[in-house]
Parts: structure tokens; C-alpha cells; sequence
């Protein structure tokens, strides 16, 4: 039987890593494409002696066609690779823009001139602003900072790509991701990385306001499962949300973890409620989410305190 071959850009960072762990696992022959900026060596090196793995340090924005050969053969395309966190996005719009719109049309045209099985993109639910009400993919789009703007507009550019040049994509608009190898910094698991960073110093988890806000936070192995269900499936040009539909409360977590808690002040535009309807992906993809809140940062502190 033929091995089915993966490029996972950004494949050394948080949710790239253990969608390649799932890969491997699943007996594929796995390709990261990584500069290490966001993503860390330590997340791979697990795979580095593994004869299905292959480590391309690489920058997104200079894969040009003497690099396409990379995508020879390729079944499967995971573009995770870009940068997050919101506020450098606000401090320097312009590398965000570089990085997440002409990076992911660099592994778009790399993906096409391959002809890929399916691009199935990293996308972002920040794309949907202050919102607190329950979230479906037609809710309107409302991005409140440059980073939620680059990853709409990459995401833009993965459907046009799709519709114009006929590569089957399909977009899964991630919520609040988080699990073993999360950052301290970006776009997911801050809240994590401060209440961790408080706990190791022995100091109270500040909890703003009186913490009943609410994060759909989804575990990372649940997050890759939808990729994998999102490439495999013969569904694409589709949009899909992943959560759980169940968010859980600021002051539940840092119970979870422990400890004194001091309450500061509520901040300017902190959204109340973060709800994600995941009915259509579970309706058409068969997914569900597996690992419980509880479970989930159970796993984290496991690996904090190891």
C-alpha cells in the first residue's frame, strides 16, 4: 500500500507539533517546513530518527519554484506556519501582513503547481471580533486588530485558490486552542501561560473582573483530529468552526490549577462570551471533542510540573 505523504508548515509550533504526532502515528510520511520563529525544535524531536519525517528549516515567504519540488508527491497540505498574538500585530502590521497573507499564497501556488490532494488551513476565530453570542460560520466577520485581518485575508486567498484553480481546500476557524506545548505568548493559551507563570512563582492567579467570563477553549489533539477529518474528507471550499460549544468560565480554570486568587479590575473590550457552534462540523465531518476541560488541564500541569 501506497504511504500517504503530509507537508505540515509550521509544523515544530503548538498545533502543528501534534498534528504531526498524529500523523506519524497514522503511518504517514510527514514534511515540516519551520524557521523556528514561533515553533521550537523540541516540539519534533521525538520524529528526528524516524525515516517518515523530514525537517525543512525554511521561511513560508521564500518557498519560490526552486523549492516547489518540496510538494512532489505531496498528498496533503496543513499551512499552520504564520504569527500570532494580537498586540505586535497592532505594533507591526506590515510583517503580519507579509507572513500570513503572501506566506500562505507561497504554499497556496507551491500546492497548485503540485496538484494536492487537499490545503486544509489554520484559520482563526478571531476573525469574528467581540462577539458574544454563539458563533456559527455565517456569523458576520468583524476583525477588530492586524492579526485577525491577516488570517481572514489568508484565509480569502485559500478559497479563492480553491475556487479559481480548482485545489480542494477546506478552512477550519480554530477558537481557544490549548494543551501540552502551548506558548507563553500569541494568539493561544495566554491565559494559560500567566496563570502557570503566577502558580511556579507562587503568586495569585489574577483573575480579571470576577472572572464568570467565558472561553470556548478546545484541547489540541481534538483541534488536529478536525484537520485530519477536514483533509480526508471528499467535502471542500468549506468553512468550518472548531470548539467545543461548551466555554468554560475564567475562575473555573484557575480553580482547576489552584491557589490564592486576586481580582483586578475589568478591561476595556474584554468579550464576556466566546461560543462556538460546531454543528456543521460535526454533522458533516463526523467530529467531536474527546478531551474534557478538566482532563485537558490536567495534561498541561502534568507537563508544567513534571
Amino acid at each position: 500500500m501506497k504511504i500517504k505523504r503530509a507537508i505540515v508548515t509550521g509544523g515544530a509550533g503548538f498545533i502543528g507539533s501534534h498534528m504531526v504526532d498524529l500523523l506519524i502515528k497514522k503511518n504517514f510520511h510527514v514534511t515540516v517546513i519551520d524557521n523556528f520563529i514561533g515553533g521550537h525544535k523540541n516540539n519534533i524531536k521525538h520524529h528526528l530518527k524516524n525515516k517518515n519525517f523530514k525537517f525543512v528549516k525554511l521561511d513560508i515567504c521564500k518557498i519560490d519554484s526552486n523549492k516547489y519540488n518540496l510538494f512532489k508527491n505531496v498528498d496533503y497540505v496543513y499551512h499552520f506556519a504564520g504569527i500570532s498574538a494580537i498586540m505586535p500585530s497592532i505594533e507591526r502590521p506590515s510583517e503580519y501582513m507579509n507572513v500570513n497573507i503572501q506566506g500562505t499564497v507561497q504554499v497556496l501556488e507551491a500546492s497548485r503547481k503540485a496538484k494536492v490532494k487537499k490545503f486544509v488551513y489554520a484559520a482563526s476565530a478571531s476573525c469574528y471580533g467581540l462577539n458574544n453570542s454563539e458563533i456559527d460560520e455565517k456569523t458576520k466577520i468583524s476583525t477588530e486588530h492586524p492579526y485577525a485581518l491577516s488570517k481572514f485575508l489568508g484565509e480569502n486567498a485559500v478559497l479563492h485558490w480553491g475556487k479559481v484553480y480548482n485545489i480542494p481546500v477546506n478552512v477550519i476557524r480554530i477558537f481557544n486552542a490549548y494543551g501540552t506545548r502551548v506558548r507563553t505568548t500569541g494568539a493561544y493559551g495566554a491565559v494559560f501561560a500567566v496563570f502557570f507563570k503566577q502558580k511556579t512563582q507562587n503568586k495569585p492567579l489574577t483573575v480579571v473582573g470576577d472572572g464568570k467570563q467565558e472561553r470556548d477553549f478546545v484541547y489540541v489533539t481534538d483541534v488536529v483530529n478536525a484537520f485530519y477529518l477536514a483533509s480526508i474528507t471528499k467535502k471542500s471550499h468549506n468553512i468550518y468552526n472548531v470548539g467545543t460549544g461548551s466555554p468554560q468560565k475564567i475562575i473555573t480554570l484557575a480553580k482547576l490549577i489552584g491557589g490564592k486568587i486576586n481580582y483586578i479590575p475589568i478591561r476595556h473590550g474584554e468579550t464576556k462570551k466566546s461560543k462556538a457552534d460546531v454543528r456543521k462540523i460535526k454533522r458533516e465531518l463526523k467530529w467531536k471533542p474527546e478531551v474534557s476541560f478538566k482532563e485537558g488541564v490536567n495534561k498541561m500541569m502534568n507537563e508544567v510540573y513534571k
